[in-house]
């Protein structure tokens, strides 16, 4: 691709300003304003068309503004435009936190990161709808349950006071009902969604062979790997999920014990930590690793981290050889195998 133009787009609820450049320094286009709906989609082509620039001469950039930006995002992307999406702080750092802060401002800033870090920059690619449905469902989902586990903790301190409120109680009662039953209608929709695609299909189906990995799981992993640059790299998995441990020295004084930093989505940390605790009460194998591990002296929290990395790297082994789990399985170092 020969870029010859870098483009920035600043988005906000009803509108977004778009601005042209050369090179980091040098504006061909004055920051203009465009209505955030189809209308104003096809205004800034043909007003990006009008400056000469094409989707084969130019780079289009904007942050990442969740549902504001998605509408423009799907239709540049659909006509063919090379746009990247990149992350809100990282545009920040590459700027001083000095001089006037509004959309035009802010539109030429980002240009300047388009062609600062073009080299650095990736293309959006827009998701599959059943992705995208899967992923708002289980969204929906942790919401409810946690609704749930509200309404149960202020239940249970109800039950233990001394004067008893019954409407307050059967209020609860009534909202953990509910909940019960839309967790469940979302996990059937789940199922079914996934079903009516035949890959995710096949790759729920390789992970459901795994020991400790569940439906919830499976699909949390399905997407989260159909959106990632490096997919099956367990070692990049674990690092964007905040499991991976991280060494803290420097210099003489400063030795920290290796911690994770827990970043990342809470959600799949908890289900990996939760199908590790499974693997030790019904995989024999898990359950020997946890228990010499605990008797050589290392805490539980650490071990049980660990076993969740060795559960991603099986994950990320079985959706790569696209075969299901096998029990007896044994790595064999190739340094084993003798050659004629």
């Amino acid at each position: 691709m020969n870029t010859k133009y870098y483009v920035g787009l600043d988005i906000a609820a009803e509108t977004f300003v778009a601005c042209v450049l050369q090179a980091p320094s040098r504006v061909v286009a004055q920051p203009r304003s465009f209505a955030n709906e189809t209308a104003g989609y096809d205004e800034l082509e043909v007003w990006l068309r009008q400056q000469d620039v094409t989707p084969a001469s130019a780079v289009l950039c904007m942050e990442a503004t969740g549902v504001y930006g998605e509408g423009l995002a799907y239709h540049l992307s659909a006509h063919e435009w090379w746009l990247a999406v990149a992350p809100p702080l990282e545009v920040k750092r590459a700027f001083a936190p000095v001089g006037h802060k509004t959309d035009p401002v802010d539109s030429r800033q980002i240009g300047e990161y388009a062609a600062r870090f073009h080299d650095q920059l990736h293309r959006f690619v827009p998701k599959k709808a059943v992705l995208e449905q899967v992923k708002v469902l289980l969204q929906l989902r942790e919401q409810y349950v946690q609704q749930k586990t509200a309404h149960l903790n202020a239940l249970q301190a109800l039950r233990r006071k001394v004067t008893r409120t019954p409407l307050a109680e059967a209020l609860h009662e009534q909202s953990i009902s509910q909940l019960k039953q839309h967790i469940t209608t979302i996990e059937t929709e789940i199922a079914k969604l996934l079903d009516q695609d035949p890959d995710l299909r096949q790759q729920v189906g390789l992970l459901l062979t795994i020991p400790g990995v569940g439906l919830l799981l499976a699909s949390h992993i399905v997407v989260l790997t159909a959106t990632m640059r490096d997919p099956l790299n367990p070692k990049a998995i674990a690092a964007h999920l905040g499991i991976c441990p991280y060494q803290h020295r420097s210099g003489a004084s400063v030795r920290r014990r290796d911690a994770s930093r827990h970043f990342g989505p809470s959600t799949i940390r908890k289900l990996l930590h939760l199908a590790a605790r499974s693997r030790c009460t019904h995989y024999p194998a898990s359950r020997h690793y946890y228990e010499r591990k605990v008797a050589a002296g290392k805490p539980k929290r650490l071990v049980l981290n660990n076993m969740a990395n060795r559960l991603l790297r099986v994950i990320c082994a079985v959706l790569k050889t696209r075969q299901p789990f096998l029990p007896d399985y044994q790595a064999v170092p190739p340094r084993q195998f003798k050659t004629a």
